[in-house]
């Protein structure tokens, strides 16, 4: 099973198992990641932004223009920022490292 490794504002870091078909997001929630997703996914907030380490940024497909809309509301917004309801685990993102902002924007 793939892992994902999320680093939290502290600094921490924390490595679980991610179910191939997840999102980052579904990942964060059952592992008591502090990632919030007020729109639990429908892509209608920019919550669940996360910032993805260099090396794992060119690996994942191109953002949709929904997603990048609603990036553009995220809090801290970065060069490798996504959000994490748009990203879906599989073998290929094993061992992928996301930092949780220490702060969202919700707009709603």
């Amino acid at each position: 099973m793939p892992k994902i490794i999320f680093v939290n504002p502290d600094g921490s870091e924390k490595e679980v198992e991610a179910a191939n078909g997840l999102s980052i997001l579904e990942v964060a929630h059952k592992n008591e990641i502090d990632l919030e997703g007020a729109c639990e996914g429908s892509l209608a907030c920019s919550t669940c932004h996360i910032v993805v380490d260099d090396e794992w940024f060119d690996e994942l497909e191109e953002p949709t223009e929904e997603e990048e809309d609603m990036l553009d509301l995220a809090f801290g917004l970065q060069e490798t920022s996504r959000l994490g309801c748009q990203i879906i685990m599989s073998d290929d993102l094993d061992g992928i490292k996301v930092h949780v902002p220490a702060e969202t924007r919700n707009i709603g």
